[in-house]
């Protein structure tokens, strides 16, 4: 079993920690289901209240704020082990609001960063505009605005990607 590297970070409250996994390849975005092994039995026995899958990291809740300090190391090498094991993910998509914050959270991250790089590479840029039922709008500026490559861009770059971190992806458009 290959060595996952994870930082924690603060989540959206005291009762979560997000697991940051910068150089391993995620499950697709949802509620774990089933995870492998420990991190299933710590699911199972209480431990954690829920796991889910975001762009880029996963997110662990606790019963209560203060039991970090107690189950964090164990927690961590829950989640590191489970991520060495991609195929014994399960999770259950998020509903559609879920799934707008989600792709919208995925989007600004690929647009930050290698997807913008790539864009900016060539003299241009890519700016999110919305993302609503599934659908994510970006405006092309730059060199990138009227390329004749630019709908490779957005397919094969950013389309893509997002497509592997948010299963409610509809469609990525130009406006």
């Amino acid at each position: 079993m290959s060595t996952v590297l994870l930082h924690a970070e603060a989540g959206a409250d005291a009762a979560e920690v997000r697991w940051v996994a910068p150089h391993t390849p995620l499950p697709a975005t949802g509620t774990v289901v089933h995870a492998p092994a420990e991190l299933a039995r710590l699911l199972a026995d209480g431990t954690l209240t829920e796991v889910r899958v975001l762009p880029g990291c996963v997110a662990t809740r606790a019963p209560a704020a203060g039991d970090w300090r107690r189950i964090g190391a164990e927690v961590r090498r829950a989640v590191a082990a489970a991520l060495a094991q991609p195929s014994g993910w399960e999770l259950l998509p998020f509903a559609s609001g879920a799934d707008d914050a989600v792709l919208a959270d995925a989007a600004r991250d690929l647009l930050a960063g290698e997807v913008g790089d790539y864009a900016r590479s060539h003299g241009g840029s890519i700016e999110l505009v919305e993302v609503a039922d599934g659908v994510v709008a970006v405006r092309l500026r730059g060199r990138c605005h009227g390329c004749p490559a630019s709908t490779l861009t957005l397919r094969h770059h950013l389309e893509r990607r997002l497509r592997e971190r948010c299963t409610g992806l509809v469609a990525v458009v130009e406006r």
